[in-house]
């Protein structure tokens, strides 16, 4: 495994430049990502996965982590969801098949003609 990007990271009382919007530690990602909340725990590695290096994510999460909160997880990633779906082999929540009746009103929608 390759060290982090930055020994700042190995210091809970260092501000990760990765969270830029807000003033919590590394020691607090770390409790956010150790809460029993699965909410919480989705929102901090959310903004993990989304905003660091990859190679810093190591520091913080594991694959089996990202694997247990991924159906609350994959909301916060935008455009790097893809990424980490195709990365860790798991199902991007927001390509699912559509029903046929879905399908037929898309199909209606999209082929009424316009006033």
């Amino acid at each position: 495994m390759l060290p982090p990007t930055t020994d700042d990271l190995e210091r809970d009382d260092a501000r990760p430049y990765f969270l830029w919007w807000t003033n919590a530690t590394v020691g607090d990602l770390r409790a956010h990502l150790r809460s029993a909340d699965p909410e919480v725990r989705a929102y901090w590695m959310g903004a993990l996965l989304r905003e660091a290096n990859s190679r810093d994510v190591w520091s913080f999460a594991s694959p089996a982590d990202i694997r247990r909160d991924w159906r609350c997880l994959a909301r916060y990633l935008g455009r790097s969801r893809a990424m980490w779906a195709w990365l860790l082999d798991l199902p991007d929540p927001w390509i699912e098949p559509l029903k046929p009746d879905e399908l037929a009103l898309l199909v209606r929608a999209f082929s009424a003609p316009s006033a």
